[in-house]
C-alpha cells in the first residue's frame, strides 16, 4: 500500500514524541504491516483514515488509547534469551567477577536492563545468578527491566513464554531447570523471578529510582534514535551508572563519535565506562 507522505510523517512524529524513536525511510515499508492489527480492531482501511481518527479531539471512550496502540504496534520488541551470546558471555566470565570484587564489602549488586522488551534479557541474567547460586550466597541481587512498551512490560512480568520463545537461546537443560511447562506456555520459575522486577520507563527521561547501577544494559535500543536524541539518552544513562560501573550496548552500537560522557572499555566488547571512571580499563572515546 502506498503511504501518503503527510500521513506517514504524522505517524513518525507520534512515535518520536512518545518514544524518541526515529522512523527512518528504511523502516517505512513495514508501517502498514505493523499497523494491520490496529486497522482490523478499529475498522480502519488505510493510514490516511487512521491519521484522521488520531486527529479527532474528542473520541469515544473505547478508542481513547488509539494513539498508544499505534505506538505499541510500531515498536520493535525483538529479543531472545542470551541474545548475542559472545557479548553476553562477558557478563558471567569477566564483568560480574570484576564488579563482585569491588562490591565485596556490601554484597549488593544492581543491574538495569533498559529497553528490556518482553523480559528475556532480564531473565537470562537471573538464570546466570541462579546457576552460580553458591558463588552469590549472601548477596542482594536486584535486576530491573524497563521498556517504553506497556505490552512488553506486562508480558515480562508474567514470565510466561511460548515454545518458540523459549527455544530461542535456551538449551533443553536450561528450559527444564528454570521453567515449568503449562497449558498456557513455559512459565519461568520463582527462583529466577525472585531477583527481578519490571516497570514501564522511557530511557529519555530521568532514570528509574535514585540508585546507581553497577551494570546497565541498553542493547539495540539506541539504534532507533536520531543522533541528537541518542546524546540525550547517553546523558540519562550516565546519571544511572555507578561511578565505577559499566554500560553495555548492542554489538552494532558505540559511544565513539556519539558522546563524551562514556568511553570504551579497553578489554571488553560493547562495554563502556564513565569518562571519569576510577576503573583503569578504558580508552578515550575521542582522539
Amino acid at each position: 500500500m502506498e503511504l501518503n507522505q503527510a500521513s506517514y510523517q504524522i505517524i513518525a512524529d507520534l512515535l518520536a514524541a512518545r518514544t524518541g524513536q526515529h522512523l527512518t525511510e528504511s523502516r517505512r515499508w513495514r508501517v502498514t504491516t505493523a499497523l494491520a492489527g490496529v486497522f482490523r480492531e478499529h475498522g480502519i482501511s488505510n493510514i490516511d483514515q487512521l491519521v484522521c481518527l488520531l486527529d479527532v479531539p474528542r473520541r469515544r471512550a473505547t478508542d481513547h488509547d488509539l494513539a498508544s496502540q499505534v505506538v505499541e504496534a510500531l515498536l520493535n520488541n525483538e529479543t531472545y534469551f542470551f541474545r548475542d551470546k559472545p557479548t553476553f558471555d562477558q557478563i558471567p566470565e569477566d564483568i560480574l567477577p570484576d564488579i563482585a570484587q569491588r562490591r565485596a564489602h556490601t554484597k549488593r549488586l544492581s543491574i538495569w536492563c533498559a529497553g528490556c522488551s518482553t523480559g528475556q534479557e532480564v531473565h537470562s541474567l537471573a538464570m546466570l545468578f541462579e546457576d552460580q547460586k553458591d558463588r552469590w550466597q549472601g548477596w542482594t541481587i536486584d535486576i530491573l527491566g524497563t521498556d517504553v512498551s506497556h505490552y512488553a512490560i506486562r508480558t515480562a512480568r508474567t514470565g510466561l513464554y511460548s515454545q518458540f520463545e523459549v527455544q530461542r537461546g535456551l538449551g533443553i537443560a536450561q528450559m527444564l531447570r528454570h521453567f515449568d511447562e503449562t497449558p498456557e506456555g513455559w512459565q519461568i520459575r520463582d527462583h529466577v523471578r525472585s531477583i527481578t522486577r519490571f516497570q514501564q520507563h522511557n530511557v529519555l527521561t530521568e532514570p528509574p529510582g535514585r540508585q546507581r547501577f553497577d551494570l546497565v544494559l541498553c542493547r539495540n535500543v539506541l539504534l532507533y534514535f536520531a543522533p541528537e536524541t541518542r546524546e540525550v539518552a547517553f546523558r540519562r544513562l550516565s546519571s544511572a551508572v555507578a561511578h565505577d560501573g559499566f554500560l553495555m550496548l548492542g554489538a552494532g552500537e558505540t559511544v565513539v563519535g556519539q558522546t563524551r560522557v562514556f568511553v570504551p572499555s579497553a578489554k571488553r566488547t560493547s562495554l563502556y565506562q564513565l569518562q571519569d571512571s576510577p576503573v583503569k580499563s578504558a580508552v578515550p572515546a575521542f582522539g
